[in-house]
């Protein structure tokens, strides 16, 4: 099922969050984003070369707007991850799905088109029942404002993905969606450090260098699974499965951080993995129960093929 090529992005967006976390104390936001799109660029472009393909397209456009609010989403999410515990973090911007069915319900109510799946809602809701135990919210004061942030990232996460989703649709391939959003944040963040910081860069260490190479090739090869994810695979599904990043996440701060998650810690991944398992099963059995071909129009559009 194309929508588990979700599991294997949020399992290297996991690692992405420990090491922008650690060079979160090294480097700034913006050059953490700077030098992310540059590996992204890098290693894309040599994949081309390798595979065989082009950059060009005939949707300049849908790629800048899926860019622009990419890596402002991008740009918050890592400026919460150095300010608050990497699960905190993670959760918050994890909240995208939430936002995604939310919007999927209110496309297909305004439309109405279409007959909504209660069940697939259902399961995200129980997921975030499952977010909700696992983060146990105990912020500190001075973490009220990366907080927010993170929560507005998560909201603007479920906009970039549904605008991957359509460019999906379109036709374009997954380097060409990844090659320019980590052109974009490659301009941005060097845009930011120098209106914020002038010309002063900080200088490299191998510590460093190992940190930034890592959130280049792990997020690279993230957002190429989410890419083909959330082209081939179902929406809210694909959604749903995200949420492992949580369960990654967690993990990694038992194993570096010591962080003791506790009974309801654990009930919370339990959760959310078992509202992610009845998320799929439910949605291959309505593909099953309902092969209707679709107009050109839904099948060009991300929420209209949802709802």
């Amino acid at each position: 099922m194309q929508s588990l090529w979700m599991l294997f992005a949020s399992f290297a967006f996991s690692i992405m969050g420990v090491c922008v976390k650690m060079a979160s104390s090294l480097y700034s936001t913006s050059e953490i984003v700077m030098y992310r799109g540059i590996v992204g660029m890098l290693f894309t472009f040599t994949l081309v070369q390798w595979k065989g393909g082009t950059f060009r397209t005939r949707y300049p456009w849908h790629h800048a707007w899926r860019g622009f609010i990419g890596v402002v989403a991008l740009w918050l999410w890592f400026f919460a991850l150095g300010k608050l515990p990497l699960a905190a973090g993670m959760t918050l911007n994890y909240m995208s799905p939430i936002w995604i069915a939310a919007i999927l319900f209110c496309a297909g109510w305004w439309s109405g088109r279409g007959k909504f799946e209660w069940g697939l809602t259902a399961a995200i809701l129980f997921s975030f029942v499952g977010v909700t135990l696992l983060l146990r919210p105990s912020f500190q004061a001075e973490q009220w404002f990366p907080a927010m942030v993170g929560l507005v990232s998560g909201f603007l996460s479920s906009l970039a993905y549904l605008q991957v989703r359509k460019l999906g649709q379109m036709g374009e391939p997954e380097y060409r969606v990844v090659f320019f959003f980590s052109m974009t944040g490659l301009i941005a963040g060097i845009i930011g450090q120098v209106g914020e910081h002038g010309n002063a860069f900080h200088a490299h260490s191998l510590q460093g260098m190992a940190l930034l190479l890592s959130i280049g090739i792990t997020a690279t090869a993230a957002q190429m699974a989410m890419t083909r994810a959330y082209r081939l695979g179902k929406t809210l599904v694909t959604a749903n499965l995200q949420y492992t990043g949580i369960v990654f996440a967690s993990m990694w701060g038992v194993l570096i951080w010591d962080e003791r998650l506790g009974l309801p810690g654990w009930a919370g991944i339990a959760i959310i993995l078992a509202s992610g398992l009845a998320a799929t099963y439910y949605n291959t059995r309505s593909a099953t129960a309902t092969a209707v071909k679709p107009t050109v129009t839904q099948a060009n559009d991300p929420i209209a093929n949802e709802v």
